[in-house]
């Protein structure tokens, strides 16, 4: 019985076709010369090429050189390379134009560059995503777009929790979450409202989505404050 081919043997035996003919299969220039093809490390390359792909398409093209740089956000992404049904998930809360978009698509870009086994990324808002789940015409659309957003191997809600209140979006709110941490997907949140607030009349997230929701989410996310001046107006 002949042995199985493998993704080393397939490659040395299109070298000989190729050379019989009197071509060369052409190393990757961005690949160093010295690893072999089908071998571990090379794998591993082809899987971060086409994971970086699909982040660039979930990723705006404002973000498209975004790099996380906070120690507890590296952390984090680095948590999700290892194992990301224990790496639990992400949320980043500070004042408007202190970088936690940035942060949180370079966190996804981190773990995109690792080369993962398994690699799939949404990126949204709050209201592209209540506004993509609103009931329409074609019966179950918005139900087939929320299981998208359920079973995502990476989500990234931007502006989580500034959205007008109502019992729909709550009831929808939850359901994401709570699917999310049911079955140990990870999430990146970001948002310019606290979780609590021992200040009645500054808003919070528990305000906002509820007990419910929040007790959750305090459960599955890791909470990293960000501080700072609004940098989109010292850019202006």
């Amino acid at each position: 019985m002949s042995e199985p081919e493998t993704p080393h043997r397939a490659v040395e035996a299109l070298r000989r076709a190729m050379e019989a003919h009197g071509a060369r299969l052409v190393p990757d220039p961005a690949e160093p010369s010295d690893i072999e093809p089908g071998s571990p490390v090379w794998h591993r390359q082809q899987r971060a090429r086409m994971a970086l792909k699909r982040w660039e398409t979930a990723a705006p093209p404002r973000y498209r050189k975004a790099c996380s740089t906070l120690p507890d956000v590296n952390d984090w992404a680095d948590r999700v390379i290892a194992d990301p049904t224990t790496a639990g998930s992400l949320l980043l809360v500070g004042p408007t134009g202190t970088g936690k978009t940035y942060q949180a698509y370079g966190a996804l870009r981190r773990i995109a560059e690792s080369g993962p086994d398994r690699y799939g990324v949404i990126g949204t808002n709050s209201a592209d995503l209540y506004g993509a789940l609103l009931p329409s015409q074609n019966l179950g659309q918005s139900e087939q777009e929320l299981r998208r957003l359920l079973t995502v191997p990476l989500l990234l809600v931007d502006d989580f929790g500034t959205a007008k209140g109502s019992e729909w979006k709550e009831e929808i709110t939850y359901r994401l979450i709570n699917h999310r941490y049911n079955h140990c997907l990870p999430t990146a949140f970001t948002s310019n409202l606290p979780v609590r607030s021992d200040d009645p009349s500054v808003p919070d997230l528990t305000g906002t989505l509820g007990e419910r929701i929040t007790s959750r989410l305090a459960q599955m996310a890791m909470i990293v404050p960000m501080i700072g001046a609004d940098r989109r107006r010292e850019a202006a």
